[in-house]
């Protein structure tokens, strides 16, 4: 299979106009690596036939692309749960890997996590511990459950447990399980706290987030040991803080000034940076808060940059607060609203585009619901940058013959999202097929003729 007929392959497993005949044809293929393109198991809405064409797929690569699709329903992936690989249970288990902040993934089911959680395959159990999709119900039951480890994570859902529970993990035989629900229960407890802080272990999250005791704090102040998790510390007395506000370490300094029961004159009196890598997500108290519409305020209406960019990961912000921190010209929380609420204003997004074409943070801000569509054509088809010549595929007024000028442009990312477009003439369409860069667009074009389609699979050898 030549490297072109490769990529036109690639991208019919995407085209949303795909045939059923011919999804179903795609998903059987063998092909030179044993399996079917990655993006074909990967499509949203699978028919019934497509699925049970996967399930049996001989290639595990087939099966683990769908165990970790994005587009399948929880209990289609949860089929896998028998496979006889452990490499496709292990994807099962962790889930899709989402990159995009609002992709949202529907957990598996509770009955089918405890069936992977006692899976004799070791690999199994830790991803499915270590996956960022489980229901807070299930998280909650492996309090009981005979695995350490299990118990060790069901202590993230530390407010749902009952109170015998939380005794029980604090009591329980394994160390590591013990020092996790310590951890959890030292915010009120000064003799847990105590212990602790004596374990280098768990002493600077104990030193953060612990009830301390005045002699303790005064010692580690004065031994200068975790004093930036120290600065965290809601214990801490007032006169250690005012202290800590003066330390000669910037990163102390910093800690200080985002402490939650400061008056704003005094928070910005404090002499700190707020650098510009820094997105606000070490924020504890915004971040544990951020669907808390009073932490939201306090945050979103602070002087601090790094409050600010806090509240802006919320996509929960009501419109006054989303309206003030888009007047702010910071291009780290335009950033942030970017990629995290769903209303965010267009000038925003575009200045985010303007700023980082070709980057993450662009292509967010493109694929932003609220990203313009209309106008764009004069005002870019003719940029001398190529990031902004591709933004004129996006006018719905764009015309066919514009389109296709597009689809020759000097950058290759513009004749590629050209050639992706529905109004490319047909002839140009079947040339963009067996241009190397192009194929792939062009496979993936929905007004691609379902002959055109087959003749990519038949080129292919993907057998009929």
């Amino acid at each position: 299979m030549t490297a072109f007929h490769s990529s036109a392959l690639d991208g019919v497993a995407r085209n949303p106009a795909l045939p059923t005949p011919l999804l179903l044809r795609l998903l059987a293929f063998e092909g030179d690596g044993g399996r079917p393109p990655r993006d074909a198991p990967r499509r949203a809405g699978l028919p019934e036939s497509a699925v049970a064409l996967v399930l049996a797929h001989p290639h595990p690569g087939a099966r683990i692309d769908f165990a970790m699709s994005a587009g399948a329903e929880p209990a289609q992936r949860a089929r896998l749960a028998d496979d006889p690989s452990p490499q496709v249970r292990a994807a099962l288990a962790y889930g899709p890997e989402v990159y995009d902040p609002r992709t949202k993934v529907l957990p598996l089911p509770d009955a089918v996590c405890a069936r992977l959680l006692d899976d004799p395959d070791p690999s199994v159990r830790s991803a499915l511990l270590e996956s960022p999709h489980l229901a807070p119900s299930f998280v909650a039951s492996m309090a009981t459950h005979h695995h350490p480890a299990a118990r060790r994570a069901a202590v993230r859902a530390w407010k749902a447990l009952s109170a015998g529970e939380r005794s029980a993990l604090r009591a329980d035989p394994d160390p590591e399980v013990r020092r996790a629900a310590a951890l959890r229960e030292c915010r009120t407890d000064t003799r847990l706290t105590a212990a602790l802080i004596r374990d280098p272990r768990s002493a600077a999250e104990a030193l953060r987030r612990g009830l301390l005791v005045r002699a303790d704090a005064e010692r580690y102040v004065a031994e200068r040991t975790h004093l930036t998790a120290l600065a965290e510390n809601p214990s801490l007395p007032a006169d250690l803080v005012e202290r800590l506000a003066v330390d000669p370490d910037e990163d102390v300094r910093l800690a200080v000034s985002l402490r939650p029961e400061l008056e704003e004159t005094r928070r910005m009196a404090i002499d700190f940076t707020a650098g510009d890598l820094d997105r606000g997500d070490g924020v504890r108290w915004v971040r544990d808060g951020l669907a808390d519409p009073e932490v939201l305020r306090r945050a979103a209406t602070s002087a601090h940059p790094l409050l600010r960019r806090a509240a802006a990961r919320s996509p929960r912000l009501p419109p006054d607060l989303l309206r003030l921190l888009a007047r702010f010209e910071d291009p780290v929380l335009e950033n942030l609203l970017g990629i995290h609420h769903p209303d965010t204003p267009e000038e925003v997004l575009m200045r985010v585009y303007a700023r980082l074409g070709g980057t993450f943070s662009a292509w967010m801000a493109e694929t932003h619901p609220h990203f313009p569509r209309k106008g764009l054509t004069a005002r870019y088809a003719d940029h001398p940058d190529g990031n902004y010549r591709r933004l004129a595929v996006r006018d719905p007024a764009a015309t066919p013959e514009l389109i296709e000028r597009l689809s020759h442009d000097p950058a290759v990312r513009t004749r590629q999202a050209a050639t992706r477009d529905p109004r490319l003439p047909l002839p140009r369409l079947r040339e963009a097929l067996h241009v190397p860069e192009l194929a792939a667009a062009a496979g993936a074009n929905p007004a691609l003729p379902e002959g055109e389609m087959a003749a990519v699979l038949d080129r292919a050898r993907v057998p009929a």
